[in-house]
Protein backbone atom coordinates (compact mmCIF):
# COMPACT_ATOMS: atom_id res chain seq x y z
CA UNK A 1 0.00 0.00 0.00
CA UNK A 2 2.98 2.35 0.71
CA UNK A 3 3.89 2.37 -2.50
CA UNK A 4 0.60 3.23 -4.55
CA UNK A 5 -1.33 6.92 -4.41
CA UNK A 6 -3.12 7.28 -1.21
CA UNK A 7 -6.99 6.81 -1.18
CA UNK A 8 -6.53 10.87 -0.23
CA UNK A 9 -4.78 11.55 -2.87
CA UNK A 10 -6.50 9.70 -5.23
CA UNK A 11 -9.80 11.71 -4.29
CA UNK A 12 -7.84 14.93 -4.47
CA UNK A 13 -6.83 13.97 -8.11
CA UNK A 14 -10.54 14.11 -9.18
CA UNK A 15 -11.59 16.85 -7.44
CA UNK A 16 -8.76 18.99 -9.21
CA UNK A 17 -10.85 18.34 -11.99
CA UNK A 18 -13.75 20.21 -11.25
CA UNK A 19 -12.72 23.75 -12.41
CA UNK A 20 -13.11 22.05 -16.05
CA UNK A 21 -16.59 22.11 -14.73
CA UNK A 22 -16.80 25.19 -12.33
CA UNK A 23 -15.11 27.22 -15.03
CA UNK A 24 -14.69 31.19 -13.71
CA UNK A 25 -17.10 29.68 -10.75
CA UNK A 26 -13.97 28.18 -9.23
CA UNK A 27 -12.72 31.74 -7.92
CA UNK A 28 -16.13 31.48 -5.96
CA UNK A 29 -15.60 28.17 -4.21
CA UNK A 30 -12.34 29.77 -3.24
CA UNK A 31 -13.33 32.78 -1.77
CA UNK A 32 -16.18 30.37 0.19
CA UNK A 33 -12.86 27.97 1.57
CA UNK A 34 -11.52 31.26 2.43
CA UNK A 35 -14.06 32.50 4.17
CA UNK A 36 -14.59 29.07 6.24
CA UNK A 37 -11.01 29.44 7.59
CA UNK A 38 -10.68 30.68 11.73
CA UNK A 39 -7.15 30.80 12.08
CA UNK A 40 -5.39 27.20 11.51
CA UNK A 41 -8.87 25.35 10.99
CA UNK A 42 -12.43 25.89 9.14
CA UNK A 43 -15.61 26.30 10.25
CA UNK A 44 -18.35 23.69 11.38
CA UNK A 45 -22.00 24.84 10.69
CA UNK A 46 -21.69 26.46 13.98
CA UNK A 47 -19.31 29.10 12.71
CA UNK A 48 -16.42 27.39 14.94
CA UNK A 49 -13.30 25.62 13.74
CA UNK A 50 -13.47 21.92 13.80
CA UNK A 51 -11.00 19.85 13.34
CA UNK A 52 -13.43 17.70 10.98
CA UNK A 53 -14.25 20.17 8.44
CA UNK A 54 -10.61 21.15 8.87
CA UNK A 55 -10.24 18.02 6.64
CA UNK A 56 -12.47 19.41 3.62
CA UNK A 57 -11.21 22.91 3.38
CA UNK A 58 -7.46 21.45 3.87
CA UNK A 59 -8.53 19.36 1.08
CA UNK A 60 -10.82 21.69 -1.14
CA UNK A 61 -8.29 24.30 -1.59
CA UNK A 62 -5.68 21.65 -2.68
CA UNK A 63 -8.14 20.46 -5.06
CA UNK A 64 -8.37 24.43 -6.19
CA UNK A 65 -4.35 24.45 -6.82
CA UNK A 66 -4.45 27.27 -3.82
CA UNK A 67 -1.98 27.92 -1.71
CA UNK A 68 -2.16 26.75 2.24
CA UNK A 69 -1.26 28.67 4.94
CA UNK A 70 1.26 25.95 6.51
CA UNK A 71 2.29 27.35 9.51
CA UNK A 72 -0.75 28.80 10.33
CA UNK A 73 -2.77 25.28 10.39
CA UNK A 74 0.36 23.75 11.95
CA UNK A 75 0.23 25.72 14.72
CA UNK A 76 -3.85 25.13 15.32
CA UNK A 77 -2.77 21.68 14.38
CA UNK A 78 -0.23 20.85 17.11
CA UNK A 79 -2.91 21.75 20.04
CA UNK A 80 -4.14 17.85 19.20
CA UNK A 81 -0.81 16.61 19.89
CA UNK A 82 -0.88 12.69 18.85
CA UNK A 83 -4.72 12.56 19.42
CA UNK A 84 -4.84 11.80 23.04
CA UNK A 85 -8.36 11.63 24.04
CA UNK A 86 -9.82 11.90 20.49
CA UNK A 87 -12.52 9.51 19.29
CA UNK A 88 -12.09 7.86 16.23
CA UNK A 89 -13.56 9.86 13.49
CA UNK A 90 -11.36 13.07 14.72
CA UNK A 91 -8.22 10.81 15.10
CA UNK A 92 -8.89 9.94 11.19
CA UNK A 93 -9.26 13.69 10.55
CA UNK A 94 -6.19 14.49 12.71
CA UNK A 95 -4.18 11.99 10.40
CA UNK A 96 -5.87 13.44 7.09
CA UNK A 97 -4.90 16.90 7.81
CA UNK A 98 -1.29 16.09 8.73
CA UNK A 99 -0.88 14.50 5.46
CA UNK A 100 -2.67 17.57 3.45
CA UNK A 101 0.44 19.35 5.18
CA UNK A 102 2.51 16.66 3.82
CA UNK A 103 3.43 16.01 7.56
CA UNK A 104 5.12 19.00 8.58
CA UNK A 105 5.03 19.77 12.16
CA UNK A 106 4.46 16.00 13.36
CA UNK A 107 7.34 14.27 14.19
CA UNK A 108 7.39 10.19 13.34
CA UNK A 109 7.10 9.07 16.51
CA UNK A 110 3.35 11.45 16.79
CA UNK A 111 2.64 9.98 13.52
CA UNK A 112 3.03 5.86 15.45
CA UNK A 113 1.15 7.02 18.44
CA UNK A 114 -1.31 8.32 16.33
CA UNK A 115 -1.38 4.93 14.69
CA UNK A 116 -1.80 3.03 17.80
CA UNK A 117 -4.71 4.73 19.03
CA UNK A 118 -6.33 4.09 15.46
CA UNK A 119 -5.56 0.66 15.89
CA UNK A 120 -7.15 0.72 19.70
CA UNK A 121 -10.65 0.63 17.70
CA UNK A 122 -9.94 -3.08 16.01
CA UNK A 123 -12.92 -5.39 16.21
CA UNK A 124 -12.23 -8.27 18.01
CA UNK A 125 -13.69 -10.36 15.17
CA UNK A 126 -11.68 -7.96 13.00
CA UNK A 127 -12.24 -4.60 11.42
CA UNK A 128 -12.40 -1.34 12.76
CA UNK A 129 -15.71 0.31 14.87
CA UNK A 130 -15.54 4.41 15.46
CA UNK A 131 -16.70 2.51 18.77
CA UNK A 132 -13.68 0.75 20.76
CA UNK A 133 -14.52 -3.20 22.27
CA UNK A 134 -16.93 -4.38 19.84
CA UNK A 135 -17.13 -7.65 18.46
CA UNK A 136 -17.13 -6.59 14.72
CA UNK A 137 -16.02 -3.48 12.83
CA UNK A 138 -17.78 -1.27 9.98
CA UNK A 139 -17.45 -0.41 6.82
CA UNK A 140 -17.27 3.11 8.00
CA UNK A 141 -14.81 2.04 10.36
CA UNK A 142 -12.71 -0.23 7.66
CA UNK A 143 -12.52 2.44 5.38
CA UNK A 144 -11.01 5.19 7.66
CA UNK A 145 -8.63 3.04 9.82
CA UNK A 146 -7.20 1.90 6.14
CA UNK A 147 -7.12 5.80 4.81
CA UNK A 148 -5.61 6.59 8.25
CA UNK A 149 -2.75 4.51 8.23
CA UNK A 150 -2.35 5.52 4.93
CA UNK A 151 -2.18 9.56 5.72
CA UNK A 152 0.66 8.92 8.63
CA UNK A 153 2.44 6.48 6.09
CA UNK A 154 2.13 3.24 7.76
CA UNK A 155 1.34 -0.16 6.87
CA UNK A 156 -2.69 -1.34 8.13
CA UNK A 157 -1.54 -4.72 10.19
CA UNK A 158 -4.24 -7.67 10.15
CA UNK A 159 -5.71 -6.77 6.67
CA UNK A 160 -7.29 -10.51 6.19
CA UNK A 161 -9.36 -9.62 9.37
CA UNK A 162 -10.32 -6.59 7.45
CA UNK A 163 -11.77 -8.70 4.62
CA UNK A 164 -13.11 -10.82 6.72
CA UNK A 165 -15.20 -7.88 8.50
CA UNK A 166 -15.83 -6.37 4.84
CA UNK A 167 -17.65 -9.57 3.69
CA UNK A 168 -19.61 -9.86 6.77
CA UNK A 169 -21.06 -6.93 6.24
CA UNK A 170 -22.89 -8.11 2.89
CA UNK A 171 -25.94 -7.26 2.32
CA UNK A 172 -28.94 -9.79 0.95
CA UNK A 173 -29.87 -7.08 -1.53
CA UNK A 174 -26.52 -7.06 -2.97
CA UNK A 175 -25.01 -4.06 -1.55
CA UNK A 176 -23.11 -3.48 1.83
CA UNK A 177 -24.92 -2.62 5.27
CA UNK A 178 -22.32 -0.47 7.60
CA UNK A 179 -23.10 -2.67 10.75
CA UNK A 180 -23.32 -6.36 11.07
CA UNK A 181 -26.78 -7.60 11.05
CA UNK A 182 -28.59 -5.11 9.09
CA UNK A 183 -30.52 -6.83 6.45
CA UNK A 184 -30.24 -3.62 3.64
CA UNK A 185 -27.53 -2.16 2.48
CA UNK A 186 -26.79 1.80 1.69
CA UNK A 187 -24.96 3.00 -0.78
CA UNK A 188 -22.08 5.01 0.94
CA UNK A 189 -21.42 1.53 2.63
CA UNK A 190 -21.32 -0.15 -0.55
CA UNK A 191 -19.34 2.90 -2.04
CA UNK A 192 -16.62 2.70 0.69
CA UNK A 193 -16.90 -1.46 0.46
CA UNK A 194 -16.01 -1.07 -3.69
CA UNK A 195 -13.35 1.45 -2.80
CA UNK A 196 -11.43 -0.60 -0.17
CA UNK A 197 -11.42 -3.78 -2.18
CA UNK A 198 -10.28 -2.32 -4.68
CA UNK A 199 -7.72 -0.92 -2.68
CA UNK A 200 -6.77 -3.85 -1.39
CA UNK A 201 -6.34 -5.84 -4.01
CA UNK A 202 -9.52 -8.03 -3.19
CA UNK A 203 -12.25 -8.73 -5.70
CA UNK A 204 -15.34 -6.53 -6.38
CA UNK A 205 -18.73 -8.21 -6.94
CA UNK A 206 -20.17 -7.46 -9.86
CA UNK A 207 -23.66 -6.84 -8.23
CA UNK A 208 -22.71 -4.59 -5.60
CA UNK A 209 -22.00 -2.28 -8.45
CA UNK A 210 -25.40 -3.04 -10.06
CA UNK A 211 -26.72 -2.37 -6.64
CA UNK A 212 -25.12 1.12 -6.26
CA UNK A 213 -25.79 2.22 -9.52
CA UNK A 214 -29.53 1.48 -8.71
CA UNK A 215 -29.66 4.35 -6.37
CA UNK A 216 -28.85 6.62 -8.74
CA UNK A 217 -32.58 8.45 -9.78
CA UNK A 218 -33.39 9.40 -13.42
CA UNK A 219 -33.96 13.20 -12.29
CA UNK A 220 -30.26 12.86 -11.29
CA UNK A 221 -28.10 12.39 -7.95
CA UNK A 222 -28.05 9.04 -5.64
CA UNK A 223 -30.31 8.03 -2.79
CA UNK A 224 -28.48 6.88 0.75
CA UNK A 225 -30.53 3.52 -0.05
CA UNK A 226 -33.22 2.88 -2.85
CA UNK A 227 -36.03 3.69 -0.46
CA UNK A 228 -34.76 6.97 0.39
CA UNK A 229 -36.78 10.02 -0.59
CA UNK A 230 -34.17 12.11 -2.08
CA UNK A 231 -30.79 11.90 -3.69
CA UNK A 232 -28.23 13.25 -1.43
CA UNK A 233 -24.34 14.43 -2.39
CA UNK A 234 -22.27 12.57 -0.33
CA UNK A 235 -23.96 9.95 -1.28
CA UNK A 236 -23.65 11.01 -5.31
CA UNK A 237 -19.96 11.66 -4.64
CA UNK A 238 -18.61 8.84 -3.12
CA UNK A 239 -21.21 6.74 -4.92
CA UNK A 240 -19.21 7.82 -8.50
CA UNK A 241 -16.13 7.49 -6.34
CA UNK A 242 -16.91 4.07 -6.25
CA UNK A 243 -18.05 2.55 -9.34
CA UNK A 244 -15.56 4.97 -11.28
CA UNK A 245 -12.79 2.78 -9.46
CA UNK A 246 -14.62 -0.32 -9.80
CA UNK A 247 -13.95 0.82 -13.75
CA UNK A 248 -18.21 0.95 -14.50
CA UNK A 249 -19.51 2.63 -17.15
CA UNK A 250 -21.15 5.59 -15.00
CA UNK A 251 -21.56 7.56 -18.66
CA UNK A 252 -25.67 7.38 -18.42
CA UNK A 253 -24.94 9.15 -15.20
CA UNK A 254 -23.28 11.79 -16.30
CA UNK A 255 -26.03 14.60 -17.26
CA UNK A 256 -28.67 13.98 -14.89
CA UNK A 257 -25.60 14.09 -12.08
CA UNK A 258 -24.36 16.92 -13.72
CA UNK A 259 -28.05 18.70 -13.37
CA UNK A 260 -28.42 17.53 -9.87
CA UNK A 261 -25.33 19.03 -8.57
CA UNK A 262 -25.82 21.77 -10.00
CA UNK A 263 -29.53 21.78 -8.11
CA UNK A 264 -27.14 22.46 -5.32
CA UNK A 265 -25.11 25.36 -6.26
CA UNK A 266 -24.52 28.32 -4.74
CA UNK A 267 -23.43 31.51 -5.66
CA UNK A 268 -21.80 32.20 -2.65
CA UNK A 269 -19.51 29.54 -3.54
CA UNK A 270 -20.40 26.32 -1.51
CA UNK A 271 -22.79 23.33 -2.46
CA UNK A 272 -26.19 22.25 -0.56
CA UNK A 273 -26.26 18.77 0.67
CA UNK A 274 -29.16 18.00 -0.75
CA UNK A 275 -32.18 19.90 -1.83
CA UNK A 276 -33.88 20.26 1.92
CA UNK A 277 -30.77 21.84 2.95
CA UNK A 278 -30.16 25.23 3.69
CA UNK A 279 -26.83 25.43 4.68
CA UNK A 280 -23.31 25.98 3.19
CA UNK A 281 -19.94 24.20 4.55
CA UNK A 282 -16.80 22.92 3.61
CA UNK A 283 -17.42 19.03 3.67
CA UNK A 284 -20.57 19.26 1.20
CA UNK A 285 -18.51 21.59 -1.09
CA UNK A 286 -15.57 19.02 -1.04
CA UNK A 287 -18.18 16.80 -2.18
CA UNK A 288 -19.33 18.51 -4.75
CA UNK A 289 -15.58 18.88 -6.66
CA UNK A 290 -15.47 15.70 -6.00
CA UNK A 291 -18.52 14.63 -7.59
CA UNK A 292 -18.09 17.16 -10.35
CA UNK A 293 -14.06 15.64 -11.18
CA UNK A 294 -16.04 12.17 -12.14
CA UNK A 295 -18.09 13.99 -14.51
CA UNK A 296 -16.08 15.94 -16.32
Amino acid sequence: MESRMSFRLEMLQVARLAPKLLGESAELVTEFFRSQQRGGGFADRKGEADLYYTVFGLEGLLALQQELHVDEHVVWLKQFGSGEGMDFVHLCCLARCWAALKHAGITEDQRAALAARVEAHSSSEGGYHVAKGRQWGSAYGCLLAAAAYEDVAMPMPRQDRVKACMDALRSRDGGWTNEAGLPLGIAPATAAALSLYRRMGWEVPGESVQWLKRCFVGEGGCKAMPAAPIPDLLSTAVALHGLSGAQADISELREPCLDYVDSLWSNEGGFHGNWTDHTLDCEYTYYGLLALGHLV
